[in-house]
């Protein structure tokens, strides 16, 4: 901003508001009792420059394989500048390095689908102004995290309303080496049915009553959007009303800095509703 002298204060006191206004950053240690440890968490909260006790409804939103708690914040920034326009909370808790949070059958310590669903919502709603209601909580993520997304919300339709993926590996049973599934399941004849049922692609047969709004989009150059086709074939063909978008793009933050924006167009339309 270019300032004459004559309107120095002028343009002072605005930029002065608009960074008093800004959304604030915690980063926190939730501690999982299940998996007996802290886990690192970024909550973004929007100002609230009007009444200071209000309440906000909540996005949480969930990092991809190989990542950490704070990508989203680190490698998509705008995403504070989201926060304030929507007047949401974020919260991107740490899902490990390839958790695909789920509890996991053969390792205590990975125990991510209690953790977000139930651990952490519970902390958040405790700790910070919310909307405690599922009608005012949604979550969504990238590759990985946009598996987790899907995966929460279908079997945890009590507490989110919402989900969405964006670039989701939604199949994770043919991801069988280098991305820790074998990890988190185990052998995969042995636990078939783990691996099999814990597959977007086919927990999304078990529609929950609790309605859910669902949001799916993937680059037409990424390498999983035969696994996004395959999902959004399936969601037809079962009937479950849902939005799906592809458009041009790759596995990566160039795109997920744009598609965000589309996940927070939808989900503020959600909140205004109160679907429930």
């Amino acid at each position: 901003m270019k300032c004459r002298s004559t309107s120095f204060l002028f343009c002072l006191f605005i930029l002065v508001s608009s960074y008093g206004y800004a959304a604030s950053v915690d980063s926190i240690e939730v501690y999982s009792p299940k998996m007996k440890r802290s886990i690192k968490t970024i909550v973004i909260k929007p100002s609230s420059n009007k009444v200071s006790t209000k309440q906000f409804p909540v996005l949480y939103l969930l990092h991809g394989a190989f990542g950490a708690y704070n990508n989203w914040l680190l490698k998509v920034p705008h995403i504070k500048d989201l926060a304030d326009q929507y007047g949401m909370m974020i919260v991107c808790p740490d899902g490990g390095y390839t958790s695909w949070y789920f509890d996991s059958p053969i390792d205590s310590s990975y125990q991510y689908e209690t953790f977000v669903a139930e651990e952490l919502t519970q902390y958040i709603d405790a700790h910070y102004p919310t909307i405690a209601n599922r009608t005012a909580r949604a979550i969504s993520g990238l590759s990985m995290g946009g598996h987790g997304a899907m995966f929460l919300s279908f079997r945890h339709a009590n507490i989110f309303g919402a989900c969405g993926s964006t670039s989701g590996a939604l199949h994770v049973s043919v991801i069988t080496q280098g991305y820790g599934v074998e990890k988190r399941l185990g052998d995969p004849t042995i636990n078939k049915q783990y691996w099999n049922d814990w597959s977007v692609l086919n927990t999304i047969e078990h529609y929950p009553k609790d309605s859910l709004a669902i949001l799916i989009d993937c680059g037409t150059e990424d390498r999983v959007l035969a696994m996004n086709r395959a999902v959004h074939d399936k969601l037809n063909k079962l009937k479950i009303p849902h939005d799906y978008i592809e458009r041009p793009g790759e596995h990566n933050f160039i795109y997920w800095n744009k598609s965000i924006d589309y996940h927070f167009v939808f989900f503020h339309q959600f909140f205004a509703k109160g679907v429930k």
